[in-house]
């Protein structure tokens, strides 16, 4: 079953004549269109993009299966959506806000019923090409971590670090990146989401690398601790602690799987090692169009893992005054188990100078 007729069973399971999609991933996941405004509208037996005169060429190209409706500072939406004779009109109530809901009641005078994030449902299962797209964004994730052993060393700041991880994803092929990579050195390791700053990198930091790019729509991620010269005892013990976590999490990962187990798995061995406070956010997360998506490795997501989902598995310890440790992998979820998309070596890596 195509993307649309999935669309129109679940419309026609919530006695809806029609659903809009707005949100950008939503959109081009429905559509194929990249423009940055416009509609995908989908009714029960037609498709329309509706959208202003800037995107009309760009319509014909990404969008064969729909009809082009204009609106403009003189024809809303609204008025679209009343000339098609639509009563009953599903759309995307954790997206739009008061101000637009408000506009278009005043053009148009049907029902609007809340779709629920159906679509966000739909997009958990990974087409073939989608997978392949994800695929090709972590091998480019991948490839730029690998440069970046050889061009880190001590003395640089965060900042020129992070600068030449987005220049190489771009050299690589990325549109940009998937979310503002982390870089974090010595103490600010401790930072879970610790952005790039002017701190230098001094020899025996661990160096936290978060990053990810986006390829053609699609998103990576991934993250690799490092220690910039030879790691101290106490580090080298967290780094094993985290990655034996992440190893037996990954390894728990199968089609009816429940996530908050997977959690739990990493959980357990981090929290009987001693450092259950130092790991406070879930395992990982479902990853595709968006950076953070449905569903989640965490403490009360109950979701059953299926194929076609792709994840993360990221747990990690941070202690102030001393650093952190992260380790992630994107992994596949299949017909019988898993597969790991990030190729990179998660064994520690000490850099020599």
């Amino acid at each position: 079953m195509n993307t649309l007729d999935r669309i129109r069973e679940e419309l026609k399971e919530m006695g809806l004549e029609g659903g809009f999609f707005y949100k950008p991933e939503n959109r081009f996941y429905v559509s194929g269109f990249t423009g940055s405004a416009g509609y995908a509208l989908v009714t029960m037996d037609k498709a329309y993009l509706i959208t202003d005169f800037r995107y009309f060429s760009q319509v014909g190209e990404q969008c064969p299966d729909f009809e082009l409706k204009e609106i403009s500072t003189q024809i809303s939406f609204g008025q679209v959506l009343s000339e098609l004779g639509l009563k009953k009109v599903g759309f995307e109530d954790d997206f739009m806000t008061i101000e637009d809901m408000e506009v278009l009641k005043s053009k148009f005078s049907g029902e609007l019923v809340p779709m629920k994030r159906f679509i966000e449902e739909i997009r958990q299962i990974k087409r073939e090409d989608e997978i392949e797209l994800v695929r090709k964004a972590q091998n480019i994730a991948d490839d730029t971590f690998s440069y970046m052993l050889d061009f880190i060393k001590p003395g640089m700041t965060e900042r020129e670090v992070h600068l030449e991880l987005v220049n190489q994803m771009t050299r690589r092929g990325a549109d940009g990146e998937s979310f503002t990579a982390i870089v974090a050195s010595g103490e600010r390791g401790a930072l879970p989401h610790g952005r790039a700053s002017d701190k230098v990198i001094e020899k025996g930091d661990f160096l936290t690398l978060d990053f990810g790019c986006i390829y053609k729509g699609y998103c990576s991620d991934m993250t690799r601790t490092i220690s910039v010269g030879k790691a101290s005892d106490e580090l080298k013990e967290i780094y094993e602690i985290v990655l034996r976590a992440q190893k037996a999490a990954l390894e728990a990962i199968k089609p009816g799987a429940v996530c908050s187990d997977i959690d739990g798995v990493a959980r357990g061995i981090i929290s009987e090692a001693g450092y259950g406070d130092n790991f406070g956010h879930g395992l990982g997360h479902s990853i595709g169009l968006e950076v953070h998506e449905n569903p989640r490795f965490n403490q009360v997501d109950n979701s059953i893992l299926k194929p076609g989902m792709i994840m993360t598995d990221e747990p990690g310890i941070y202690i102030p005054g001393l650093g952190g440790v992260r380790i992630e992998d994107l992994v596949l979820v299949t017909e019988d188990g898993y597969e790991v998309l990030s190729k990179s070596d998660k064994e520690l890596i000490e850099l020599e100078f």
